[in-house]
């Protein structure tokens, strides 16, 4: 048995309770002050997402504006976020983060300034819709700011965690602060800034705020705790060159736009054969063209098969009530008026600034006879009588896409309501091989209407090479001789399918429903 020896004096037996470590202080850097921390937060978030949002406008011209591309920039954008904030908390362990804040705000507002130039002279060169220059060019856009402005959340809440007991209310009152910057960004660029300003203004004002911005914290917190580095001036001269030079660049860089409205990247450029011939350019596609001089002078062969269709339709001279689903140009109306006095055409165009641009330049003159209305056709459809049109017109795109909810069965069915019995329903459509959306497209029509036709270039029917569609639609039979005799007296061939040929070009193709209408990805080539 052991005992105790006796020079060693026995201790009583203590009972010891656990506790906790004792909450202490966090050493490190003094906080920022609550309002000046919030506010940092607010403005990187929010920054993040005007450049989200100006983005696609900035790309739009040279990649068209589709949900690849809108696709593009937001996966781009959350990429940006996730790199920057992970490099922001890394630093914010390794550096006093009150020497890193303004460096990241003046750089992110140089590189904001950067994109501009950037993506315009770029542009040119990925102009397209390849999937590589997509992820390209959104990546020069956005990628580099956004994950610089996204470093700036964790610097903060790193300076603001000095007391342990109040680190979840610190970092949920932060990023509460963060999404509300980025909620009041999106709404405030959508509904606010991109309806006032050109891109450029945008672009140029944020890269400014954000240099500003950093230079004056730096300022500040130099003032208050002297801890900001005041050598290295060689670094220092060559930011602000490179300031200088980006700014300088987005003044000078080329802009694709003479008007940049909410909806496109604008341009009307002279015909260089016809002094009187202008084209309409929205986001890099020629969109219509216009004679100021002849109004029945129809340039692009699309536009020569729907006069075609209205020709032996309605012989010239006949008036018609026409609803127009996109404006553009205007061209179509203008024939329709200028060939049969006293028609009345309904235009649903949803660029205003558009319908704007056409009477500055394109000679639109709205009145008794042509009634533009701005707002989304698919409203508007809904909104007619019953029985109301003997002809509507479908040529309404995004870049080369018809909107999704202007290709559904269920659009399809509002516009037969609304065709007189006797009228007529012509649609445009863009596809490439291999004609995934152009034969569903023909189905959906063909699943509302009784007669359906489709109009073509032969080497398009075939899957050759892509080219605008014009599906002919109406509940009584289509004078289909007539119309092909009508078509072969213009330059270049054309088919005309209908019938069995029709059924079995279409063959399996799925019926597009306001459910299911995968637009984007059936006019994919790869």
């Amino acid at each position: 048995m052991e005992t105790t020896p006796a020079n060693v004096p026995a201790q009583a037996s203590v009972p010891v309770t656990p506790t906790s470590p004792p909450v202490t202080e966090a050493a490190g850097p003094r906080a920022l002050p609550n309002g000046l921390a919030a506010t940092l937060v607010f403005l990187a978030s929010g920054a993040v997402l005007v450049l989200e949002t100006v983005s696609l406008r900035l790309v739009g011209p040279y990649l068209g504006v589709t949900l690849q591309v809108t696709s593009s920039v937001i996966g781009v954008a959350l990429g940006a976020i996730a790199y920057g904030a992970w490099l922001g908390g890394w630093l914010a362990d390794r550096r006093d983060p009150r020497t890193l804040l303004a460096p990241a705000l003046v750089l992110a507002g140089i590189t904001t300034a950067i994109t501009l130039p950037v993506v315009r002279y770029a542009g040119e060169v990925l102009r397209g819709g390849a999937t590589a220059g997509i992820l390209l060019l959104t990546a020069l856009a956005v990628f580099l700011p956004a994950a610089l402005l996204a470093a700036v959340t964790p610097l903060v809440v790193k300076l603001q965690l000095s007391d342990l007991r109040r680190t979840g209310q610190v970092v949920g009152r932060l990023s509460s602060i963060g999404t509300l910057g980025g909620i009041t960004a999106t709404l405030g660029t959508g509904f606010v800034l991109v309806a006032a300003l050109p891109s450029t203004v945008i672009i140029v004002g944020l890269a400014l705020l954000l240099g500003l911005t950093g230079l004056w914290l730096g300022w500040y917190l130099w003032r208050q705790d002297r801890t900001s580095v005041p050598g290295r001036p060689r670094v220092k001269a060559a930011v602000a060159l490179l300031g200088l030079v980006g700014a300088g660049l987005a003044t000078v860089s080329p802009n694709p736009c003479d008007v940049e409205t909410a909806y496109h990247c604008a341009s009307v450029e002279a015909d260089a054969d016809n002094p009187d011939g202008r084209l309409l350019v929205l986001n890099s596609a020629w969109h219509s063209y216009v004679d100021l001089a002849d109004p029945t002078h129809l340039e692009f062969a699309y536009t020569q098969w729907i006069g075609a269709v209205a020709d032996v339709f309605a012989p010239a001279g006949q008036r018609l009530d026409a609803v127009h689903l996109g404006g553009g140009g205007f061209t179509i109306p203008t024939y329709l008026t200028a060939t049969r006095p006293g028609t009345v055409n309904t235009v649903f165009e949803i660029d205003g600034e558009l319908v704007e641009l056409g009477r500055r330049e394109l000679g639109v003159r709205p009145g008794p006879e042509l009634r533009a209305v701005v707002g989304d056709a698919r409203m508007l459809v809904g909104e007619l009588p019953d029985d109301s049109a003997d002809l509507v017109v479908g040529d309404a795109f995004g870049h080369l896409v018809v909107p999704w909810h202007l290709a559904t069965r269920e659009m399809a069915a509002d516009i037969r309501r609304v065709v007189r019995p006797g009228g007529m329903y012509v649609q445009n459509v863009i596809d490439y091989p291999p004609l995934r959306f152009i034969r569903a497209e023909l189905a959906t029509v063909k699943a509302e209407f009784t007669h359906v036709a489709v109009v073509a270039p032969p080497n398009a029917i075939t899957g050759a090479r892509g080219a605008n569609f014009l599906i002919v639609a109406a509940d009584t039979p289509l004078p289909i001789e007539a119309l092909r005799t009508r078509l072969g007296a213009l330059d270049e061939p054309v088919t005309v399918l209908d019938g069995p040929n029709l059924d079995g070009f279409i063959d399996d193709a799925i019926v597009l429903t306001d459910e299911y209408a995968p637009v984007d990805q059936l006019l994919a080539t790869a």
